[in-house]
């Protein structure tokens, strides 16, 4: 049967919420999403950053320092290890050479103040200890040929040495070592110095962390405050620059989009006081010859006369909000889509023949100078009213006798299409808004027309990507339209 009450409720329409409701809504978002690692605030999720990556870097430095220099000792005392054994060895292996030998060059070595660390055994091969300063065989060490770092006991003393064993010819053994309790003492001093550097990174990360979540802050709230301005209506105000090269790039682009906002903002308040100032005057004629004639006509003529008059003044508005349209559509870009290439040679000569005979039934003469191709990729029809729109203005504004040219050549990979005439101009402080729309500079006062025409041939050239610009013709004003050509 019918719906529920409830279906009928949902599909009424919701009510439009406030800023702060917006605002708390934003709020709400982010609460629920958490943010990375369920951080909210950028400045704190930036100075953690920092602080993950300060203390990366420095673990980094930490390890590195740590196994390069404990690994550089230990590379110094195996390469004098093995150094000192195949000294050793090939002293026993000379054929004038023996056991006796390698006995002697141990003793020679003991004896030297610089070998104090140096830790030597020779066995027999029946295992009688022939030299050295080891007290014995260290139970550890099994194998021949390969290192070992043992507890030993050197004349009496406890030690911890880097050993490695040899077989010597004839059977007897030899065990060459360093003691290594420095490098033990080098590895506890390393070893503290790192823990209180570490506590030193800790340290200078949360400093770090801190002044980067200042500093970022520091950014963020001169944009934040500047930005509240704007959204509770200040359009004057612009984001400040000098903060950051990144924020004053966004800087840049926002206070342009400002800057662009603020002109449609006052080209609409403009055309709405324009149009209300423009229109009131047509409106109130055709009202006022409507009442008269309801008052005062008395035949059919009469009342005809009368109504085809305000027909022409409502014509007249209709007319306006036509070339408002007009200029909407053609600034939104929709006619882009039907862009081809045209050669605009034929369609200027067309224009000439149209409005020579306009020209000389008003005692005016059309000069024109074509110089074939102008190829370009647009819209023919728009390309055609916006000339039409410079040689109406032309003829409305020449006095009797005077020429009038329309020329079109190409100029640097450009079209340019060419009206001038010798009436009175444009002042030069009125060119630069003689586009916008209604404007109406002092001498155009007294002539018919709603000062749209110069918008709609701007639109035009702006949907072309090309430009319309205003000059002095000394006398008349001299439009020239520029547009890409083709090739």
């Amino acid at each position: 049967m019918g719906q529920s009450s409830e279906s009928i409720v949902a599909q009424l329409p919701q009510p439009v919420r406030s800023p702060e409701a917006l605002r708390q809504a934003g709020r709400q978002v982010g609460r629920q999403a958490g943010g990375w690692l369920g951080i909210r605030s950028a400045g704190r999720r930036f100075a953690l950053l920092y602080a993950l990556m300060f203390g990366a870097s420095s673990c980094l430095l930490a390890v590195s320092l740590w196994y390069s220099t404990i690994g550089l000792v230990q590379h110094q005392v195996e390469n004098a290890i093995r150094s000192d054994d195949i000294a050793l060895l090939a002293t026993a292996a000379q054929p004038n050479g023996g056991l006796a030998d390698v006995i002697a060059a141990i003793n020679s070595r003991l004896a030297a103040p610089e070998n104090a660390g140096s830790i030597y055994l020779v066995l027999d091969a029946q295992g009688t200890r022939m030299a050295g300063n080891l007290d014995g065989w260290p139970p550890g060490l099994t194998q021949m040929e390969a290192w070992y770092q043992l507890p030993v006991s050197r004349q009496g003393q406890a030690s911890v040495a880097l050993l490695r064993a040899e077989v010597l010819p004839g059977g007897a053994r030899i065990i060459v070592g360093r003691d290594v309790r420095a490098r033990a003492a080098l590895w506890h001093v390393l070893r503290n110095g790192l823990i209180w550097t570490g506590f030193l990174m800790v340290a200078l990360g949360l400093i770090g962390a801190l002044v980067i979540r200042s500093i970022f802050r520091r950014m963020v709230r001169d944009i934040s405050i500047t930005s509240r301005a704007i959204a509770k209506g200040d359009l004057s105000r612009r984001l400040p620059l000098g903060v950051g090269e990144e924020f004053d790039e966004l800087a840049i682009i926002i206070n342009d989009m400002l800057d662009r906002i603020s002109r449609l903002m006052d080209g609409v308040r403009q055309v709405s006081n324009a149009i209300a100032h423009d229109l009131r005057t047509p409106v109130t004629r055709a009202r006022t010859r409507l009442e008269d004639a309801a008052l005062h006509a008395e035949t059919p003529d009469e009342w005809r006369a009368a109504i085809e008059r305000a027909t022409l003044d409502l014509d007249g508005i209709v007319g306006v909000f036509e070339a408002l349209l007009r200029i909407a559509e053609i600034e939104a870009g929709s006619r882009r889509a039907a862009f081809a290439e045209v050669d605009l040679t034929q369609t200027l000569w067309d224009m000439d023949e149209l409005y020579r005979a306009v020209a000389e039934e008003r005692g005016l003469h059309l000069r024109t100078i074509i110089a074939a191709p102008l190829m370009v990729l647009g819209d023919r029809e728009l390309v055609q009213q916006a000339v039409a729109n410079l040689l109406d203005n032309a003829l409305k504004f020449s006095a009797p006798g005077t020429v009038i040219d329309l020329s079109a050549h190409m100029e640097d990979n450009f079209v340019e299409i060419v009206v001038a005439d010798r009436g009175p101009g444009i002042a030069a402080a009125d060119r630069n808004r003689a586009m916008e729309r209604f404007f109406r500079a002092e001498s155009a006062r007294s002539t018919a027309g709603s000062g749209l025409g110069l918008a709609l041939v701007s639109a035009v050239a702006q949907l072309h990507n090309g430009t319309l610009q205003l000059t002095d013709n000394t006398p008349g004003l001299r439009a020239t339209i520029c547009m890409p050509a083709l090739g």
